[in-house]
């Protein structure tokens, strides 16, 4: 059985997360609870898969096994209660990419794309670089949970506006949204005639108590307006090794979609992709349950430490994702600030809040994923950076 308690050293694997510190920050050595991967073994059933394509020997041109579709769509169906039919389903490099994809089989340049910040920033990119417009609808914090500004966005649409793009569970604010929230959602954007681009890649990390509904699940009217993102990377750990699948069940719009990642070459299947993804469906189910579970004790020990050592701060609940939005505004600091003395007197990295947009000032978001010890170790760093009581 893993140990999620066991420190793993990934310095010097070419980690994202732990070797380009320098490149990104201007500094080494930094404690990294930023980027959205985990510090924690895969699967052992993905380890001995992957073990067991090494073995082979020959890596060549690789397509998608129909093993492949099937476990999606049993997984999908056991976790999800959603029941996929197989010409849904298109293969793809990832999910930012396959949203990079849907903006231009959907849209033209000029066009409006509907965010509700603060959310995962490559959205934002993904549009602007395509030379569409991010049509920012941020929302609300009441309290202490975030709501979806329905009433600002129907006031936004406007002749331009194509797509809406739905963060679903949310990142950064861990929102997991409930049956009406989407349908109120769904409803606005099929009455003013927008197409949900919908992230799922967060869909199989919801902490108990909480259940992730694929937003294309809910009828079939949304399911013919809507094109679902989902993997296995996120869930299991497996984003070096990249794929995803892209759900569209209206034919013209799976037409149109892949219409365009022909023209864009996407390429073919990563045979370690494939061999992970699909032992991860078929055999990940315990593992991911007790990763569930270290989560939810990873973020009651930050929510106790915090309490003690930072009563200014606040942790927003997390209801899904391993991914803390914290909310730092009480200290009275500013974003280049906090910034600053969490890098530089810290030595802890952190994703700034105003990276994902509108209401991110003030907040940074960090990583649960990680052994207790290694979040402890970066809370001590960052209490004393702060002048935390007693720290």
């Amino acid at each position: 059985m893993e140990d999620f308690d066991r420190l793993i050293d990934r310095r010097n694997t070419a980690s994202l997360k732990w070797d380009f510190s320098k490149r990104f920050t201007g500094r080494e050595g930094l404690l990294p609870l930023w980027v959205a991967d985990m510090d924690f073994k895969a699967p052992q059933e993905v380890i001995e898969a992957l073990g067991r394509r090494v073995e082979h020997g020959v890596f060549g041109y690789t397509l998608e096994p129909e093993s492949y579709f099937q476990a999606a769509m049993s997984w999908m169906l056991e976790r999800h209660g959603w029941r996929l039919e197989r010409e849904w389903l298109l293969p793809s490099p990832g999910v930012v990419p396959s949203i990079t994809l849907a903006i231009l089989a959907f849209s033209q340049p000029g066009d409006e794309v509907i965010l509700q910040p603060p959310v995962y920033y490559p959205f934002a990119r993904s549009v602007e670089r395509n030379e569409r417009t991010a049509l920012e609808n941020p929302l609300v914090l009441a309290g202490d949970r975030y709501r979806m500004n329905l009433e600002a966005l129907e006031r936004r649409i406007g002749p331009r506006t194509r797509l809406a793009i739905l963060c679903s569970p949310h990142n950064p604010v861990g929102r997991v949204w409930e049956r009406e929230e989407l349908l109120r959602f769904g409803e606005l954007c099929l009455r003013r005639g927008l197409i949900i681009l919908s992230d799922e890649i967060h869909a199989d990390l919801v902490l108990p108590g909480f259940r992730h509904l694929p937003l294309a699940s809910l009828s079939s009217e949304l399911a013919g307006f809507t094109v679902t993102f989902f993997s296995a990377t996120k869930s299991f750990n497996l984003a070096g090794l990249g794929g995803s699948l892209t759900v569209i069940p209206d034919p013209n719009l799976r037409s149109r979609f892949k219409s365009m990642k022909d023209r864009l070459w996407t390429g073919l299947a990563n045979p370690f992709s494939v061999a992970a993804a699909e032992a991860a469906w078929r055999h990940g189910g315990p593992w991911l349950e007790r990763l569930l579970a270290y989560i939810q004790d990873n973020w009651e020990f930050l929510v106790g430490f915090l309490a003690e050592r930072l009563p200014a701060c606040r942790v927003m609940p997390l209801e899904g994702t391993y991914l803390a939005w914290i909310d730092f505004r009480g200290l009275g600091l500013t974003d280049r600030q906090l910034k600053e003395r969490l890098l530089q007197k810290a030595g802890v990295w952190l994703d700034e809040g105003p990276m994902f947009g509108a209401g991110g000032s003030g907040f940074q978001r960090l990583n649960l994923a990680c052994p207790r010890s290694t979040l402890r170790k970066a809370l001590e760093r960052i209490a004393g950076a702060l002048n935390a009581k007693g720290g």
